[in-house]
This record gives structure tokens, C-alpha cells and sequence, in this order.
């Protein structure tokens, strides 16, 4: 069962890939197929995904999604109480949007499985064009349901059950300026932390000074988040483009994210280069070291609970050939992405280091993720 920010980042990769149509208008027949890699904290993700699209008549549209990652190696967690593992996780999604005059309605079914994670869920979202086409309106809901297992031990089985709230609003300001709204609320309950990951507390019997027991989390969160993004067209046809977020949820973690990119075509080429900057507070019941094992009712140790920051340097280029109207194949391209990623951790620290306790250094590290794609639109 893989970090949350290795979820994350197949989560984000796979809705690059499923690129989203404006409201009140069906998506174009298409297909994508992407080989995606990510390099970081000695672990290494890479896998393939399809993406495949098309209308049934002028109302509907059905799209499918096979996505696969394979994991290997060993993150700074793994390293201090394990040893490197490998394993594969296999995700399904079936959809179909419907279009009624100005207003579209998707739905979707997404099945998730590896050796020890299954999880399943559901999403509707409906969007509604007004004022003249000038803003659009957008309310999502999904829900789902997980299994969490562990690995050489089949007794060990426990449910997650996760609901996910949004409203969007978009509206379009000048002839060169689109600004968005968002707000999302998430509401989790049940085994909520990873049944691999452990706290260290003070242990003056072991011959390195502390021990690992594994981590007590609350089952149940609250989250909310509120974002704004805007796109400027530029005269010579390139656009600048921005969006910030704000994030905190009742296990005290309050959290910061701003981008910031420019998209220049040129002659059938489209470059993108952008920079990201993200800042979390740590977790209200998160340490590095405890005093004690059952100092607290709950407690964490996972780095991504922690006080920490990170800058992401991304460029991407892209090519599409435009082919007649007429002909099987509308139109093609394809489109390469490659994103540095640097952390820094204020309050967690390296205990893989010979040092004295609480001393070790503090952690951070780089990673890379290189996403190669190519559609065709039919």
C-alpha cells in the first residue's frame, strides 16, 4: 500500500490524461495511450494508461480508461523498518457524459486493485451553461469505498468509506481572461492510515535509542478546499495561466498550493512551462519521535503529515497534425511532459543516519516524472 503522495500522483497523471470537455458540449471522439515515470525517495512508478472515447449520436458520449503502475523499491519509510518491495496496481473507469441542451451530465464507475488495496467508487457531476455561454456552473459528488488488506498477514482486513463534495463556477470576463471558482469537501471514515507505516518513541532498552510502533489515526476527517484559476490569452495567440489553493481539514493540517505557467504555440507546436509551489502545517497528533509508545490516543509519523514545502518545475511540448475533416482520423498529436520535484521536511528527520537521537538530519528529496503521450481524434 503505497504513500499518499504516490496516490496522488497517479490520480493527477490520469486526469491529465482524461482531458475534460467545457460544460454543454460532449467530449470529442478520441484516444489517448500514455507511458508515464516517476523517480523519487528510491522509489520508482511507471506504467501505461488507454483512454478511449466516442459519441453515440449527438447526446451521448461513452469513454473507457485502463491504467496500470508498477511500484518498486523503497521510500525513506520502507528503508528504516522494511525492506524494498514491488507490486502492481491495476485501475478500470467506465463513464458516459449526456448532453441536454445546455446542461451536461457525467457519470462514472472506477475499480482500483492491488495485492492489498481494493477500491471502488462512483461519481456524477452535472454542469449548466448561462449568460449567453459566458458562465458555467458546476456541482460534482463521488463516493467510495476501500479495502485495505496487508501484505503476509490475512487476517488483517479493514473498510474506508470516502465522499467527496464540489461546486465550480467559471466565467468568462474579457474576450482574453476565463476565471474559475472552486470548492470541494471531502468526508472520510474508517481505517483511514496505512496499516505499514510506524511511529518511533524513546526507548532507552533499544541499542539505537528509540523503537517503531505502528501508527493510531482517527477514523474520521474533514476537509475542505478552495481554489481560483485564471487563463489570459495574449495578443500573439500564447497564454499566461495561474491558480491557487487552499487546503485544511480537522486533523489540523492546513496546507498552500500556487501555480503559475505560460503556453506558447508555434507552428503546429505547443510549449508549456510552469512552476509550482506547495506548503503543508503538520498534522495536529504528528512527531517525528515520541516520548513514549501510547504517549497520545492518536498519533503519525508519516512524512506526509508533517511540516513541509515543495517547488515543481515542469515543461511540456506537444505536436498535432490537422488532417481532413473528411477522413478517418480528424486530427493527432503528440505531447511530452517533464516535472522536477524538490521537498524539504522542517520536522522530520532521516533516522537511517547514524546520529544521536533526535539529532539525525532532516529529511529531503528530488523526484522526476516524465509523462509521454500521443491521441488521435476521430
Amino acid at each position: 500500500m503505497r504513500v499518499f503522495a504516490l496516490r496522488a500522483f497517479a490520480l493527477i497523471t490520469l486526469l491529465f490524461l482524461a482531458w475534460q470537455a467545457s460544460a454543454a458540449v460532449l467530449p470529442q471522439d478520441r484516444s489517448d495511450i500514455m507511458y508515464h515515470r516517476y523517480e523519487g525517495d528510491g522509489v520508482t512508478i511507471d506504467g501505461p494508461s488507454v483512454l478511449l472515447r466516442k459519441k453515440v449520436g449527438n447526446h451521448v458520449s461513452v469513454s473507457a480508461n485502463y491504467y496500470v503502475d508498477t511500484v518498486s523499491g523503497a521510500s525513506i519509510d520502507v528503508r528504516a523498518t522494511a525492506s524494498p518491495y514491488e507490486e502492481t496496481r491495476k485501475e478500470t473507469t467506465i463513464g458516459s457524459d449526456f448532453l441536454h441542451e445546455k446542461t451536461l451530465l457525467s457519470v462514472s464507475y472506477t475499480n482500483s486493485s492491488e495485492n492489498d488495496f481494493e477500491a471502488n467508487s462512483v461519481y456524477v457531476g452535472i454542469s449548466q451553461d448561462f449568460f449567453g455561454d459566458l458562465s458555467t456552473i458546476s456541482l460534482s459528488y463521488s463516493k467510495g469505498w476501500d479495502e485495505v488488506g496487508r501484505r503476509g498477514d490475512e487476517e488483517f482486513s479493514e473498510e474506508a468509506d470516502r465522499q467527496k463534495f464540489g461546486l465550480g463556477f467559471t466565467q468568462v470576463l474579457t474576450k482574453s481572461l476565463i476565471v474559475g471558482l472552486n470548492a470541494e469537501h471531502i468526508s472520510d471514515e474508517g481505517y483511514l492510515n496505512n496499516p505499514y507505516r510506524s511511529i518511533r518513541f524513546l526507548d532507552p532498552n533499544s541499542s539505537q535509542g528509540f523503537s517503531f510502533a505502528t501508527e493510531i489515526y482517527p477514523n474520521t476527517r474533514s476537509s475542505n478546499a478552495y481554489s481560483i484559476n485564471a487563463n489570459y490569452y495574449l495578443p500573439y495567440r500564447a497564454a499566461l495561466y495561474a491558480d491557487a489553493r487552499v487546503y485544511s481539514d480537522s486533523w489540523g493540517i492546513e496546507a498552500q498550493n500556487y501555480k503559475f505557467g505560460y503556453l506558447h504555440p508555434y507552428k503546429g507546436f505547443l510549449l508549456d512551462v510552469f512552476v509550482r509551489y506547495y506548503t503543508q502545517e503538520a498534522a495536529d497528533f504528528y512527531q517525528d519521535i515520541f516520548d513514549r509508545q501510547n504517549q497520545f490516543n492518536f498519533m503519525a509519523r508519516d512524512k506526509e503529515m508533517s511540516t513541509y514545502s515543495g517547488v515543481t518545475l515542469g515543461v511540456g511540448l506537444s505536436y498535432e497534425w490537422q488532417f481532413s475533416q473528411s477522413a478517418l482520423i480528424k486530427k493527432s498529436s503528440i505531447n511530452f511532459e517533464y516535472d522536477y520535484m524538490d521537498f524539504d521536511y522542517e520536522d522530520f528527520r532521516d533516522v537511517t543516519a547514524e546520529a544521536p537521537v533526535g539529532e539525525e538530519p532532516l529529511f529531503g528529496f528530488a523526484a522526476s516524472v516524465v509523462k509521454l503521450y500521443g491521441s488521435i481524434w476521430y
